[in-house]
């Protein structure tokens, strides 16, 4: 199953590579990602794979929320499903 995953916030040194770390930690894979930075903010949006990861999906979107805080972002999860669902115009 695959998942979308949007991090917003003030840009610092480290936000990818944090977030990066806590989704291997989990076995979730990266399949996309796309980052930028518009003036001082940050923002990416991320396609994973969630299939093989080692907990639930409440407890991945409660360890990414826990991240943020850590980062001062905000980072989101949403299954791919209702993210498309949501955006078809």
């Amino acid at each position: 199953m695959k998942a979308i995953v949007t991090v917003i916030g003030k840009d610092i040194v480290g936000i990818i590579a944090g977030v990066s770390n806590e989704l291997s930690k989990k076995n979730v894979n990266i399949l996309d990602i796309s980052q930028t930075i518009i003036q001082e903010y940050f923002t990416m949006i991320m396609l994973i794979d969630i299939e093989k990861s080692n907990i639930s999906f409440k407890e991945l979107k409660d360890s990414l929320k826990t991240k943020g805080e850590e980062l001062g972002v905000s980072i989101r999860i949403q299954h791919e499903d209702v993210f498309n669902s949501m955006h078809r115009i």
